[in-house]
């Protein structure tokens, strides 16, 4: 029998994430001009492009990829975490990091999808309902 400690240390796991994000009515149009634009804007990073993926690097995130479904009208964020950041900083500033990397994540969802941070919670939970 395993014993597992009540918490967990998170400053060294590595945090791999995929997810899909609808679009909201009106916002298709121009969805490949945003999602691109929207990196430079939120991030300060211009994209590297890879087959029609985009990624940059950028605070808590050692790499985020944004691309678009075969059809167009999904985004895909693909995110891996730098698990080294507390390594390379003080926990109080490291801190700071992922807080700001996770509110511009935030605001780039909003202008790519049209749909907030609410919203988008709850259309992940009614595809989850729908799918069971």
């Amino acid at each position: 029998m395993k014993i597992f400690p009540k918490r967990i240390n998170v400053k060294h796991v590595i945090i791999v994430s995929m997810q899909e994000y609808q679009i909201k009515r009106g916002f298709k149009t121009g969805l490949m001009q945003r999602m691109t634009d929207g990196l430079e804007k939120y991030f300060e990073e211009k994209p590297e492009e890879k087959n029609g993926h985009y990624i940059i690097s950028f605070g808590s995130f050692k790499n985020l990829d944004a691309s678009l479904n075969e059809k167009g009208n999904l985004l895909i964020i693909d995110t891996e975490s730098d698990s080294e950041i507390y390594d390379k900083y003080p926990e109080d500033e490291a801190d700071k990091i992922v807080m700001d990397t996770n509110s511009r994540y935030r605001k780039y969802l909003e202008y790519v999808t049209g749909y907030n941070t609410k919203e988008r919670k709850k259309k992940a939970a009614d595809k989850v309902k729908n799918n069971k």
